[in-house]
């Protein structure tokens, strides 16, 4: 697919898209054969937050190389600081109507942490979920790029990451409901979740945020930043031969991508109600490479695209046939591998555009580095 029709008609399908099944959902009567339920409403919204979450992961390991099976750990580091704010919004409405969440009162806590300071407000909630993944990127990505850890030894390495913190927020002396997480939300800016205008409302608000960080990551790859990056991808000994330092590089793309998997965690929690730690199992973050895989490593809408199709596949799976779902998502990240090395969106894209045009990405930095 040509790049200049790719990104435009990526917008009309996710954005537009969005608009549609809202407006088929709040403008059309239930029993109409034009009308788009609630359910499906929520369930779309979700599969956005999955696709911005692939969007980060393919922006670290499409362009930076850098395989990541932990990107989980800052989607959900997102969600639960939008759950901390939802919790505290219906503080006195829980079931034992006290001013801390039901779960602290369960635990005999008699006041709230000093790190729950704050989530009562929505611009401080939202700036936590962009800031705590960030900043954990920034000192993971400091020790580990500085360190010159590359390969399976960093996949691995992130891998750890999010298990230690799956281990730790299952802790109920973490405050933050130990196993069963933060759920039973109400309302989110004096708006109850409940509402169908609402969901639609959260619809559109996704849509509108993964293609505002869709822009904003094709921008960055392919200014003079990304074409080094994919440099540092190709050959790293040689970029930094060159007089560049692949490590600062690195560390910018790791920490604006946990930043953009943030924000999906956060838009992700209200839309599906609960945050708990399975959503740090590395599963998840495994999952999240193959979207990108199935999709199209190293295109960006290829990422939105397999987030999307296999999602919608999963659903489909988990309800009809749940006991064969794990068996067909193993199927067919083998297929992708040995028959779709660049994903679906290698089939129409014209071959000039694949891999053989990545070399010279490298040597346009080794251009700029002697110029």
């Amino acid at each position: 697919m040509r790049r200049d029709v790719a990104t435009p008609l990526t917008l009309l399908l996710v954005l537009g898209g969005a608009v549609l099944l809202a407006g088929l959902n709040l403008g059309t009567a239930p029993g109409s054969a034009l009308h788009v339920p609630t359910y499906a409403v929520s369930l779309v919204g979700k599969y956005l937050c999955f696709a911005i979450l692939a969007l980060a992961v393919d922006l670290v390991w499409g362009f930076g190389g850098i395989l990541s099976l932990g990107h989980a750990a800052f989607f959900a580091l997102g969600g639960y600081a939008m759950g901390m704010y939802l919790m505290l919004q219906i503080a006195g409405r829980g079931q034992y109507g006290a001013a801390l969440p039901d779960f602290m009162v369960f635990l005999n806590w008699h006041e709230l942490p000093w790190y729950w300071y704050g989530f009562a407000h929505f611009p401080f909630a939202l700036l936590m979920a962009m800031l705590a993944p960030g900043a954990l990127a920034v000192l993971f990505g400091w020790l580990a790029f500085r360190s010159r850890v590359t390969g399976v030894y960093l996949s691995i390495i992130t891998q750890a990451l999010t298990y230690a913190l799956l281990l730790a927020f299952f802790r109920n002396d973490m405050g933050f409901g130990g196993n069963n997480g933060l759920t039973d939300f109400k309302e989110l800016l004096g708006a109850p979740l409940a509402w169908d205008s609402t969901r639609c409302g959260l619809l559109v608000i996704t849509a509108a945020l993964l293609c505002g960080l869709y822009l904003m990551a094709r921008w960055l790859t392919h200014s003079r930043f990304g074409k080094v990056l994919i440099a540092v991808r190709d050959t790293e000994a040689r970029t930094r031969f060159l007089g560049y330092r692949p490590e600062n590089y690195k560390l910018v793309v790791w920490t604006v991508s946990a930043v953009m998997a943030g924000l999906g965690g956060a838009l992700y929690v209200p839309q599906v109600g609960i945050i708990n730690p399975g959503e740090f199992a590395p599963a998840g973050s495994i999952e999240a490479v193959i979207w990108v895989a199935v999709g199209g490593r190293g295109t960006l809408y290829g990422a939105i695209l397999g987030a999307v199709l296999v999602n919608a596949v999963k659903t489909y799976l988990t309800g009809a046939y749940p006991e064969l779902w794990l068996f067909a998502l193993g199927a067919l990240f083998i297929a992708v591998t040995l028959f779709l090395p660049r994903g679906l969106v290698g089939l129409v894209r014209a071959p000039k555009r694949t891999e053989p045009a990545v070399p010279t990405l490298a040597e346009s930095a080794s251009e700029e580095a002697v110029g």
